[in-house]
């Protein structure tokens, strides 16, 4: 009995390291892109995605049928709304002016290519608020406000 649970183990140690060697590098972008970390220097992604791995892990017996990638992302994100949104800001970049919630959408929907009914039951929010969230996001990455104008621009002189 126990060669057998001995084999089951190593069986499922193998899938789940295939399954890290082939989606952790994608992840781990998806991690930095809601961090607003710089890919360089990303400890918070790294603990977020490592957070996401051990759950997936843990209920890897349980994905039969189920595409993990889809377990690990949706563990990915809903880690990152329930800490994130509440302490941390991005450091600049594109994404650095959006909220953390602007960010987990533009993130899910554009990145990822998670559809908007999938990205609104992710979040458990309503598919309009998903939209309004997303069009806002786009609307301040492609648009960004700006800031004020340089003291030499205003007609101030130099100093």
């Amino acid at each position: 009995m126990r060669e057998r649970q001995a084999s089951q183990d190593a069986r499922r140690a193998r899938e789940f390291e295939a399954f890290v060697a082939g989606a952790a590098g994608r992840l781990l972008r998806a991690a930095t892109l809601l961090t607003g970390e710089p890919s360089d220097a990303n400890p918070r992604a790294r603990k977020l995605l490592t957070a996401a791995l051990g759950r997936t892990y843990a209920s890897w017996d349980r994905l039969r049928g189920e595409d993990p990638y889809d377990c690990a992302r949706k563990e990915l994100a809903v880690r990152f709304a329930r800490g994130a949104w509440r302490r941390h800001r991005a450091r600049g970049g594109a994404l650095g002016q959006l909220s953390p919630r602007e960010r987990l959408v533009l993130v899910l929907r554009l990145f990822e290519g998670v559809g908007e009914e999938q990205t609104a039951s992710l979040l458990g929010l309503p598919a309009e608020r998903v939209r309004t969230v997303h069009a806002r996001a786009m609307a301040l990455v492609l648009h960004p406000p700006r800031g004020p104008a340089p003291a030499e621009l205003r007609g101030a002189a130099p100093a």
